[in-house]
């Protein structure tokens, strides 16, 4: 399995994001100090032939704890901060400020995503202040503001598939499904005993979503049938589980990192789900996403102040490849 490195000194990385635009291009939200005290940095990389040169760096005076590339618009990308604050960067800018910065979040902002479906064009974000708030691209003021959850929201992600819905995992232990047409939480499923820190949808099956926890399982719900997952949790890490991501080319295969400082691959419908354990950090690995470009290649990003791109063995033997 070749690995492509880029080391980010004194910076440990939060989320990393391939661009849904340009098949070479990633983005990595990183903080100072583990993000505990200190500044963040928005990281555009793209990937060479020989490895992962910087393209632009932007500095933020508090940490940065995730980032989302815009569906519309190549060069936008939003990042949610420690602060509060959801920034909106322009990575074909000279300027080192962002373009705009909301600050109607009380606490921090833990999840920023935004919505894939065609003629929507919204951010949601979601913060330790237990809201969700829905954004235009303009970020100047948010559209709406979902409350229901009783402890910090950590993931914050669209239905690939309907609409004004999205899904949010929280401290209190479950996953959330929105409307924001009504402004309304839908479905409050009890996903786990522990917080969840990530839930991602399914991009084949509209029914499907991912959650990923402290207890160190993930499971998979089909929203039709809530009371319990599609097939037994999937268990093999040893420390909470970070993130989640469906890949888009394989309907039942996933990934999940952890605190155990590994990353592993899933195919939720096999007997022995367990696709391979996948471990060349040595620090929590917080980050983690499929290319949208590149069949299986993954991105992932780590405290140990590296982010990667390979493709997993177990992707490239053929037998996970396909579509639906």
């Amino acid at each position: 399995m070749g690995v492509k490195v880029f080391r980010s000194p004194a910076r440990h990385g939060y989320a990393v994001e391939g661009s849904p635009f340009i098949p070479t291009r990633l983005a990595c939200a990183a903080s100072q100090y583990y993000g505990i005290a200190g500044s963040g940095t928005l990281l555009i990389l793209e990937e060479t032939e020989s490895g992962i040169a910087l393209v632009k760096s932007c500095e933020w005076s508090d940490g940065l704890f995730d980032v989302a590339w815009s569906e519309t618009n190549e060069n936008l990308l939003a990042a949610g901060g420690g602060d509060g604050s959801l920034q909106l960067w322009d990575s074909s800018s000279n300027h080192s400020a962002p373009l705009r910065v909301a600050r109607e979040h009380t606490q921090e902002v833990y999840s920023v995503h935004w919505s894939q479906t065609r003629g929507e064009n919204l951010l949601v974000s979601g913060s330790w202040d237990q809201t969700a708030k829905v954004w235009d691209p303009t970020l100047s003021k948010s559209l709406t503001t979902l409350k229901g959850h009783e402890g910090v929201i950590y993931s914050t992600v669209w239905s690939p598939h309907i609409p004004g819905c999205f899904a949010s995992a929280s401290g209190d232990g479950t996953l959330r499904v929105w409307d924001i047409k009504s402004a309304a939480c839908r479905l409050a499923i009890p996903a786990h005993k522990s917080e969840i820190l990530s839930c991602d949808w399914c991009k084949y099956d509209e029914h499907m979503v991912v959650t990923g926890a402290v207890d160190c399982s993930v499971c998979v719900w089909d929203l039709r049938n809530p009371r319990q997952p599609v097939c037994q949790p999937l268990v093999g890490h040893s420390y909470a589980i970070r993130r989640v991501k469906f890949s888009p080319f394989s309907r039942t295969v996933l990934a999940s990192c952890s605190y155990d400082f590994t990353v592993r691959f899933w195919d939720y419908s096999s007997s022995q789900p367990l696709l391979e354990t996948v471990e060349h950090h040595s620090e929590f690995v917080c980050g983690i996403d499929f290319s949208l470009h590149t069949p299986n290649q993954v991105l992932d990003c780590s405290w140990d102040e590296t982010v990667k791109i390979y493709t997993p063995a177990c992707l490239t033997a053929g037998t996970h490849t396909a579509g639906p």
